[in-house]
């Protein structure tokens, strides 16, 4: 949820975190999947063309005075697979890599509320409303450093430099983005609903709500990347769940799973009211684990009537809750779901909540597997995740209660 200022939070967790995800960029493992295809020794100078996938970000550090700009590669062509998470499923972390280190990141600081002045802004505007790629460059300040930056909540990116001036050569807007943007009447959850309604996949629905291009016009401005990631999950899942809550509980328990870029996944549905719980068990040398021996768990729940404040897990639990309250959506029925995710060593950085809200609809998109009691589940479980069952039951508060209302049955 955002705060008072309707901004979601820096946490401290958060920002431990970005320090631990600095560390281990002095990791070998980790830097080889970051420049084995970094498309810096493509860039003879400060200019760089191609076609934007399209995509854009927007940061939030010195909110409300941020940096904006274009993700444009050194590349023609068809290059939308680079700008679109929701294409990535089945893709290896080098592959994933590959994709965002070659998106050249141009800066240029404006306020969140200037989204309708200046040319600049008005092109960032241009390629959140694109709906194909659009063929563009941007004129740095400086040839751009080979870094990457790296965020637990949005796709990483490569190079960037200072931006002195862009432009967008052919661009031509997604019709349904541009009805949104030219109703100025209409208030941004209103568009977000619309649009998600009508197909547009979730990533392009986060860009054009992080370029102020949605919402009452006079209320207009730019979202960090960050939060627009987190208000669509959020907001999207809220507006499923409205449905979800009406309907009658599932009749058996269900299992999803999936593996993925080392991560194990295990989706459960138990027969009741809707209640929803994320537990991520991280080991050692993974991105929210680095310092530790051991492995860390941590988890974020809600009853039937929601939460108040923001999940101390963050965006992860948003975008899995968008993937659980779609299917239940579907399916015409609610549950209490539990996801149990362990983050194996092969996880060695970030690559944001895409994964989790991709690899938790993938799973979703299998054939469950259901059982008539909790002790066939847990014996199932067992042989699925190396984590035993009590720690999974001491960190959640969902598997207690359930555990617990099955005993008094």
């Amino acid at each position: 949820m955002p705060d008072s200022t309707g901004t979601y939070p820096f946490d401290s967790r958060s920002i431990t975190r970005s320090r631990q995800i600095y560390e281990n960029m002095k990791n070998p493992a980790f830097l080889k999947y970051y420049f084995k295809n970094m498309t810096i020794s493509s860039i003879k100078n400060n200019e760089v063309y191609g076609n934007s996938p399209p995509d854009i970000f927007i940061g939030r550090f010195g909110y409300p005075n941020v940096s904006i700009g274009p993700l444009i590669p050194p590349r023609f062509g068809d290059t939308s697979i680079l700008g679109s998470p929701e294409l990535w499923t089945g893709r290896s972390m080098e592959e994933i890599v590959s994709f965002r280190s070659a998106l050249v990141r141009g800066m240029h600081r404006s306020r969140v509320t200037n989204a309708d002045n200046g040319r600049i802004e008005e092109m960032i505007k241009e390629l959140a409303l694109a709906d194909t790629c659009s063929e563009s460059s941007e004129l740095l300040s400086r040839r751009p450093e080979p870094k990457v930056i790296l965020d637990e909540n949005s796709q990483p990116y490569g190079p960037s430099a200072p931006l002195k001036d862009m432009k967008i050569y052919s661009s031509k807007a997604n019709p349904k983005i541009e009805k949104a943007y030219e109703d100025t009447s209409m208030s941004a959850t209103d568009a977000l609903v619309e649009l998600y309604g009508q197909g547009v996949m979730v990533s392009r629905i986060q860009k054009a709500l992080a370029a102020g291009i949605l919402g009452r016009g006079a209320r207009r401005k730019f979202v960090p990347t960050r939060w627009s990631i987190t208000a669509v999950d959020d907001t999207l899942s809220k507006h499923n769940l409205k449905e979800v809550k009406q309907n009658e509980p599932t009749e058996e328990i269900l299992v999803y799973e999936n593996n993925a870029l080392d991560n194990r996944w295990e989706i459960v549905m138990f027969p009741g009211s809707w209640e929803y719980e994320l537990v991520e068990a991280w080991y050692p040398n993974t991105t929210w684990n680095m310092e530790s021996r051991s492995i860390q768990i941590y988890s974020s729940y809600e009853p039937f009537s929601g939460r108040s404040k923001y999940a101390e897990i963050g965006g992860c639990y948003y975008a899995a809750r968008l993937a659980s309250s779609e299917l239940l959506k579907k399916m015409g029925r609610q549950a209490k779901v539990v996801i149990l995710r362990e983050a194996h060593p092969g996880y060695i950085m970030p690559v944001g909540v895409w994964n989790v809200r991709e690899h938790v609809r993938e799973a979703m998109r299998g054939t469950p597997i259901s059982f008539g009691n909790i002790n066939d589940l847990f014996a199932h479980l067992r042989g699925k995740l190396d984590i035993p069952i009590h720690d999974w039951m001491e960190n959640s508060a969902l598997l207690r209660n359930v555990t617990r209302q099955r005993r008094l049955a």
